[in-house]
């Protein structure tokens, strides 16, 4: 298969079109559309939450508001906030470039919206409003809620309507010969110079059953993760009956072992390793029939070890003794940095039959979800 690039980050709008004819228009909530610039570096000052962007003291700090118009043309912006502790002025630019509109603001403690003016939007695709601040006379900038849309280019605005302030995962989806039975699952993955954003998962080797990618975790830590899911339904494992359970059968050198939950649950590994950015590593996923149960394995080859090293061997009950099926890769951000970028090089892949029998893959359908 040609390599092909999942990329993720500023892409949460899989939300919904504002419909023609609203009054209010397009309502761009900070709490899910917007992220403090250079960085937010408190739960408390200068930081975005439930109420929008509040006690923003310090004039280095920005928003950025992300929104997706379907066309191009002259979009009219307004900003609904409130001003409990003195007049201030704030700038309004559509991606953080030009002059933009200067906005006065009054004291007052009640909501308003106030407009900013219109802006040109050259093209459709991602963009963002960044509101800067010019002056003010208390101690605080205006607290800001949202961003408001109207006009024609309004109606087809897309943003994200939900609290989760992550991107979507993007995702790959291998098609496999129909009457082919799938033993084991190869592919490679390699993450390019640069993206280093933290909260990012690339996960490679996909199946119905379990899940196997890399992740970087913090600055400082990244894994390589292997996990499976019980078919029992429930997102806490402490509720899966015995005979649901998906039982460790042995894992490899310094990987860490245990139960997940929150998405459906099941057994999760996971080995601290420095992969490296530009490098490739080769990731291969097994599945092997054991009555009504199924025998999964999951092994890596890093060049800094140069041999295959396994991570870990789950017992999954209930599987009817089923192999590999729904084989897929995606990125996906796991944070609430979802206007970080994202990026992995993917490719190289191949099944392998029972029989032995190598089928290289070389179809899939990319998918936002």
């Amino acid at each position: 298969m040609k390599r092909l690039l999942l990329i993720a980050g500023c892409l949460w709008f899989m939300i919904g079109n504002v419909m023609a004819g609203m009054d209010s228009g397009a309502v761009v909530k900070l709490y899910s559309n917007g992220y403090v610039y250079p960085e937010q570096r408190s739960w408390r000052d200068n930081s975005i939450g439930e109420k929008g962007l509040v006690r923003w003291s310090d004039a280095e700090v920005s928003a950025r508001v992300f929104f997706y118009p379907k066309e191009s043309g002259v979009i009219l912006v307004s900003v609904r906030l409130r001003c409990p502790d003195g007049d201030s002025r704030i700038r309004v630019q559509l991606d953080g470039v030009g002059e933009g509109h200067e906005v006065a603001v009054e004291k007052g403690n009640d909501l308003v919206t106030l407009p900013a003016g219109d802006l040109e939007v050259s093209n459709n695709g991602y963009h963002f409003i960044a509101i800067t601040g010019v002056s003010k006379k208390g101690k605080y900038f205006p607290d800001i809620e949202a961003v408001v849309f109207s006009g024609p280019v309004a109606t087809q605005v897309q943003y994200n309507r939900g609290a989760y302030r992550g991107a979507p995962s993007t995702h790959l989806r291998y098609e496999v010969p129909a009457d082919s039975a799938v033993a084991w699952f190869y592919t490679e993955v390699s993450v390019p110079e640069g993206v280093n954003a933290t909260n990012a998962y690339y996960e490679t080797n996909g199946f119905a059953d379990g899940y196997m990618g890399i992740q970087v975790n913090s600055p400082t830590e990244r894994r390589l993760i292997f996990s499976v899911w019980s078919n029992y339904r429930t997102d806490n494992p402490k509720e899966i009956p015995s005979e649901y359970a998906v039982k460790l059968v042995k894992k490899g050198k310094g990987v860490f072992s245990g139960d997940f939950g929150n998405e459906g649950s099941g057994g999760h590994t996971h080995l601290v390793f420095p992969w490296k950015n530009g490098t490739t590593y080769k990731m291969l996923v097994g599945a092997r029939p054991a009555g009504d149960h199924t025998i999964f394995t999951a092994w890596y080859l890093a060049p800094e070890n140069g041999e295959w090293r396994l991570i870990a061997q789950w017992d999954k009950s209930k599987t009817g003794g089923k192999l590999l099926s729904h084989l897929y890769a995606f990125v996906e951000n796991f944070g609430p940095n979802g206007n970080d970028f994202f990026k992995a090089d993917y490719g190289n892949q191949w099944v392998c039959t029972p029989a032995g029998t190598r089928i290289e893959l070389t179809e899939g359908l990319s998918k936002v979800q």
